[in-house]
């Protein structure tokens, strides 16, 4: 790769943009409930019981209906999965995490469409997305989601 002053430059507003990002309200309280979550023992303690938990309903799953635990531990994944988006660090680390994710998927839309308006950004997840692409064409899912291609 030739280093040229068009590169030097690109490099440096990047280095820029990343120390905005970095700077910014949604990193650092993301970085701040990350913290929190785990220096916390119930948050710590929650997710074992989860993953605990997750392999058990894995391994039911195999079998359906069939299996004779079935609707014990399914109900059982459903209370544990509860707790776990209840619980005070992982509630704010998740919300925190929304948070910078969109954030980052603005600046890769903003960047993209720098480009050209026409590239398609997927933007995360869609359940999270506020409004979805309404009916921009951006949401990468072919218009199968009903916005236009």
């Amino acid at each position: 790769m030739i280093i040229t002053e068009q590169t030097i430059a690109l490099l440096d507003q990047t280095e820029e943009l990343t120390d905005l990002i970095e700077a910014s309200e949604s990193f650092q309280t993301y970085i701040q409930t990350k913290a929190a979550r785990l220096a916390s023992q119930e948050a710590k303690e929650i997710e074992r019981e989860f993953l605990k938990m997750k392999e058990d309903y894995e391994y039911v799953q195999r079998f359906g209906k069939h299996h004779p635990d079935h609707d014990r531990i399914k109900k059982e994944m459903h209370l544990i999965k509860r707790r776990l988006d209840v619980q005070p660090e992982i509630a704010a680390f998740k919300k925190a995490e929304r948070s910078l994710d969109k954030l980052l998927g603005e600046v890769s839309e903003l960047l993209a469409h720098s480009v050209s308006p026409k590239i398609k950004v997927p933007t995360g997840n869609p359940f999270f997305d506020e409004g979805g692409c309404s009916g921009g064409g951006s949401c990468g899912g072919g218009g199968s989601c009903g916005c236009a291609v």
